[in-house]
């Protein structure tokens, strides 16, 4: 089976292994370029709690006065691994979706009066909303950015072309609208008739669905293997 990932290297270098050491062939297609937002480093001390929605936010945290007993939420176990290896110690992860991580906070036992929100420039769901209109004080820190890919070089076009993909994996909303955007550009939406696209939500599954694409499958992070696994045996 031939996998299209859509992450950057730096986000899936893990799961692309595990994958790749089961035997499946990746096609890596990035479509969305990550980096660093205009900020000023913040204070932990400033803090009772913070909010991580994305590995992406850990690679570019800037802090001073660093509480590594601080209370860390993340929405998924890269994302607490990626604080854990930068020496936090009191995280906690969701299954991998925002709602999930959400629930999470208002159901801690602690009450927590100040949180930090850690983003990236665009987001699918307003997390500090949401917990403002539960009671929470949430201050949204936007500390990266990210804009769309939609090119493809000459060996990325020559591996799909070779191996038609059968699954692609999308994690964002701006990532699907990329990875429709380089199919169309490039002419491959008939060679990926049979490719099941695998995505994060609903919401972007709705969304490709609306551009023509007949075969999605909504996914929990963390499971992709596991889904893998189940579409190579079923």
């Amino acid at each position: 089976m031939n996998i299209i990932f859509t992450r950057p290297f730096i986000d899936s270098e893990d799961l692309m292994s595990s994958i790749l050491n089961s035997g499946f062939n990746i096609i890596h297609v990035p479509t969305l370029s990550i980096s660093s937002a205009n900020m000023q480093p913040i204070n932990t001390n400033n803090y009772d709690g913070l909010i991580f929605t994305s590995a992406n936010a850990v690679r570019f945290l800037k802090i001073t006065n660093s509480n590594k007993n601080i209370k860390c939420f993340c929405v998924g176990n890269l994302t607490e691994k990626s604080l854990r290896l930068k020496g936090f110690n009191n995280t906690i992860a969701a299954s991998g979706t925002v709602n999930a991580l959400k629930n999470i906070i208002i159901n801690s036992e602690k009450k927590f009066n100040n949180l930090a929100y850690l983003c990236g420039d665009i987001v699918s769901i307003e997390l500090d909303k949401e917990l403002s209109s539960e009671g929470f004080k949430v201050s949204k820190i936007i500390n990266y950015t990210s804009s769309k890919i939609t090119d493809l070089n000459k060996e990325t076009l020559d591996l799909i072309s070779k191996y038609p993909a059968n699954i692609a994996l999308i994690y964002s909303m701006r990532s699907a609208e990329s990875f429709d955007d380089i199919v169309k550009k490039y002419s491959l939406l008939e060679m990926m008739t049979q490719c099941l696209v695998m995505c994060i939500s609903k919401k972007i599954e709705d969304f490709l669905k609306s551009k023509g694409w007949k075969k999605t499958e909504i996914f929990n992070p963390g499971e992709e293997l596991i889904k893998i696994d189940q579409i190579k045996n079923g």
